[in-house]
């Protein structure tokens, strides 16, 4: 049997993260999934913290009254703005590149993050979303790319006179 001091200190930490999670100032939807569910699709905006011309939005499933949200997650992102040759001179070109945003999906250390990498080859922003704890077998993730052409950023190859 639960001790009444416990079940209220289980009540006010739901309540508590109930509270936090409507506070996101980066949701710009929510879609319920039925009446006879607590999981919603959330859809947050993510504006790039060194290449500001670029938005990102993301939709996920939170689950209000479980431990853990499903891993599920898609993305989207856009040129919504200027991006300039010194914005890409200041990101991490490694393979990895950086993380750019991440957000908790369960109390059990399952984060959602967002990684820019940067395909010099095609010049071209790719940002993947993706779960940190495998989920059925995998890990689910989503792509979204944003090339340079018709930016600032964008270095055209230039070839010596007479060459093809």
């Amino acid at each position: 049997m639960m001790k009444p001091h416990t079940f209220i200190s289980a009540f006010l930490l739901t309540s508590a993260a109930l509270f936090i999670s409507g506070c996101d100032k980066n949701e710009v939807g929510d879609v319920s999934l039925g009446v006879f569910t607590t999981k919603d699709i959330k859809l947050d905006f993510l504006t790039d913290p060194v290449v500001t011309g670029v938005t990102c939005h993301v939709a996920s499933i939170e689950a209000d009254l479980d431990f853990s949200d499903p891993s599920d997650s898609s993305i989207s992102c856009r040129q919504t703005g200027e991006i300039t040759a010194a914005m890409i001179a200041q990101i991490d070109k490694s393979k990895s590149g950086d993380v750019v945003f991440k957000k908790s999906k369960s109390i059990f250390f399952k984060n959602m993050k967002v990684r820019r990498i940067y395909d010099a080859a095609n010049q071209t922003l790719m940002y993947v979303s993706y779960s940190t704890k495998e989920t059925s077998g995998s890990y689910k993730h989503s792509l979204s790319t944003v090339p340079l052409w018709g930016t600032q950023a964008y270095q055209a190859a230039v070839q010596p006179a007479g060459q093809q």
